[in-house]
């Protein structure tokens, strides 16, 4: 199959994109499909790429994926990288990414946060008839938008942390209990995120959650172990147990090789394993998700489980959580590619 995984973007989670990308290029390259890797926001200029020479390009033996570096421990300046393209204002797809998408027979989504994650260009696909992984663009906007994913969990009766919300610039009414978690409402991979034991912490926390949304959530802290469950076409994989090494799972330990233990299948009791299981089936369905998702969990000290929120395009770099639970199951990180991109175009 003719293939365009498309990564990169204006994102606090770039780099992350980037680095899912090149390991799903290389894996379809080696399944034997005409792949290349495009950055949405950057785009590809080519003579190749007009008209019907569009079709060429899918047959270049370029090493699409050979240019890119690896995740730093700070996520990306990313008014420096749309600085690379003065015209970003008035298109946010690069050169050319729409015309080889529509040349393409399937885009694979390896977006990660904001125009990858939020329904946007999936409702622009579906406009333009262009078959992409990963779910709609209904259900990346409730997935995405942690306020609603909490309110549809509570609705369907998945156990979440209470929480509040506050938007940027409005009095806020609400009290605060210590200690708490304070994150972006439509953010991913930690960037933002911080625990809150005091009132100046909270302060802290609210102006650099601020710093990337407009609207923030402040969540009861639950002391206890974190779990994650991928949910592939409705059915759970194996349980992963995140143990960072120092302080919680940020964006420096997610990303950063040995800074995390984890653990998978998890160790814990049987009926723990179905109990975290199930809720993942129930939140995938809850938020009328499509095609694969992962969902993050904590289990506090006294064994209670909480969903925390769902990513509907989950992490697919070196030290990412759904391989290592497909590889689990027998299933390696090529088939596991394989197995996402059937389930879109069949």
């Amino acid at each position: 199959m003719k293939i365009v995984v498309l990564a990169g973007g204006t994102s606090t989670e770039r780099d992350v994109s980037l680095s899912s990308g090149a390991m799903i290029y290389r894996a379809l390259k080696n399944r034997g499909h005409k792949a290349i890797l495009l950055d949405v926001y950057l785009g590809y200029e080519c003579k190749e790429t007009q008209g019907e020479d569009a079709e060429r390009i899918f047959d270049s033996e370029r090493d699409w994926a050979g240019e890119l570096g690896t995740i730093s421990e700070q996520n990306p300046d990313i008014e420096q990288v749309k600085a690379m393209r003065p015209d970003g204002h008035k298109n946010f797809f690069g050169p050319n990414v729409i015309r080889l998408c529509q040349a393409a027979d399937a885009v694979f989504m390896a977006l990660h946060g904001e125009n990858g994650e939020n329904g946007k260009i999936q409702a622009c696909f579906d406009l333009m008839g262009i078959t992409y992984t990963g779910t709609d663009y209904v259900s990346s906007a409730l997935a995405m938008d942690k306020g609603i994913s909490k309110e549809l969990f509570v609705c369907h009766g998945i156990p979440t942390p209470s929480y509040i919300r506050f938007q940027k610039g409005k009095e806020q009414k609400e009290t605060v209990s210590f200690p708490c978690i304070v994150k972006g409402c439509c953010g991913g991979s930690s960037v933002g995120v911080g625990i809150a034991r005091t009132k100046e912490e909270y302060e802290s926390a609210l102006t650099e959650a601020f710093q990337y949304d407009d609207e923030v959530i402040v969540e009861q802290y639950i002391d206890g172990r974190e779990f994650s469950v991928g949910v592939l076409e409705g059915k759970a994989l194996p349980v992963i147990e995140i143990a960072p090494l120092e302080g919680f799972y940020n964006y420096k330990n997610k990303y950063q090789p040995g800074a995390t233990v984890e653990t998978c299948p998890a160790q814990i009791p049987d009926e723990k394993t179905k109990e975290l299981q199930g809720y993942a089936e129930q939140a995938f369905s809850a938020l009328r998700l499509k095609n694969y998702a992962r969902m993050d969990f904590m289990m506090s000290r006294e064994g209670r489980i909480f969903c925390l929120e769902a990513n509907t395009l989950p992490g697919m770099t070196p030290t990412s959580l759904l391989p290592q639970e497909a590889a689990a199951l027998g299933m390696n990180f090529e088939e596991l590619c394989e197995r996402i991109l059937a389930a879109s175009v069949k």
